[in-house]
């Protein structure tokens, strides 16, 4: 089983089965976020999910959420937002196109409603590699997880039978799944113990030879790029943005989830960013026509268009 046809089943897994934001991809380092790519994000509801739903489906920029731009009175974005005046405009006017600020009096924006800080609760990061066998730098991409603690809690999700040794090898702290894409049946091999997510951690940065780099990382810190990482879960989702040109794929609607690329010609979901002319098979056709939107919505906290709200304001002026 490839890498990314196992982490589209198990994201379609986890969406059908748990009451959460489900997303792939994300940044998971502080200082350096790209340090770290999370495989898998799952995203808990906290008690103002609603609240959040009904702002809008877009990922809201964290400059516009901790700018001084209130719901009652018309800013100037450029004083209200702590950045260059070029930047600042950018924010507000992409803050006002997703429906989270309005345009006010003059050149001034205000929010449209206050955002709610407690909207989400854990988050779980999911490390996958199917083939343990082949585990790559699986061992310090879980030290760094464990570390740093922006999780709630840190989980390896793999086909392979796992053993004894397999589990000496990573931190004691890191759940392990046994996941079976073609029957989504999941099995608990280790509980993951909770991580001190709410206090001061640890970022490997890099490791040489002799020495580790490595980063101390305040709580307030790693606070805010936990919301980050939530916001971005919450716009993102998990389904590919764009699916091959090629007749022999097809957008699968299974019980559990919707909107993943089947390709017929190779009888398994497949990678988008991977298909193409060079593959025996490619039979070029205009893509499947496949809503995203209609996909995640309802299978998720995730709410598509929040009752009255724009889902995007057009014909902007750009801000003075």
């Amino acid at each position: 089983m490839r890498e990314y046809p196992f982490e589209l089943a198990l994201c379609a897994h986890l969406e059908a089965n748990h009451e959460a934001v489900v997303a792939r991809q994300l940044g998971g380092g502080v200082r350096k976020p790209a340090n770290r790519v999370l495989d898998v994000v799952c995203v808990e509801p906290g008690p103002e999910m609603d609240a959040r739903a009904s702002l809008t489906p877009e990922t809201i920029p964290d400059a516009a959420i901790e700018s001084e731009v209130s719901v009652g009175e018309s800013c100037n974005p450029v004083a209200a937002i702590d950045a260059s005046p070029k930047y600042s405009r950018k924010v507000a006017e992409r803050a006002v196109e997703i429906g989270f600020f309005e345009r006010a009096t003059g050149f001034g924006v205000r929010q449209t409603a206050r955002y709610p800080d407690d909207w989400f609760g854990r988050i779980v990061a999911i490390e996958n590699k199917p083939d343990l066998g082949d585990p790559g730098d699986l061992e310090l991409q879980l030290r760094k997880d464990a570390a740093l603690a922006l999780a709630d809690e840190v989980v390896l999700a793999t086909e392979s039978y796992v053993t004894g040794a397999h589990l000496n090898r990573i931190p004691e702290s890191v759940g392990v799944w046994r996941f079976h894409p073609e029957s989504g049946e999941r099995e608990v091999v280790r509980e993951a113990d909770p991580l001190p997510a709410d206090e001061d951690g640890t970022e490997i940065l890099a490791e040489h030879l002799v020495q580790t780099d490595v980063a101390l990382v305040s709580a307030d810190e790693k606070a805010r790029r936990r919301r980050k990482v939530a916001e971005r879960a919450y716009g993102k989702g998990w389904r590919p943005d764009e699916f091959p040109a090629c007749a022999e794929v097809e957008a699968v609607e299974r019980e559990d989830s919707a909107g993943l690329p089947y390709c017929a010609w190779k009888g398994r979901v497949v990678n988008p960013a991977t298909c193409g002319p060079d593959c025996p098979g490619h039979d070029p056709a205009d893509p499947p026509d496949v809503d995203r939107e209609s996909a995640r919505d309802g299978r998720t906290p995730w709410v598509a268009d929040p009752e009255g709200k724009a889902r995007r304001q057009s014909g902007l002026d750009r801000f003075g």
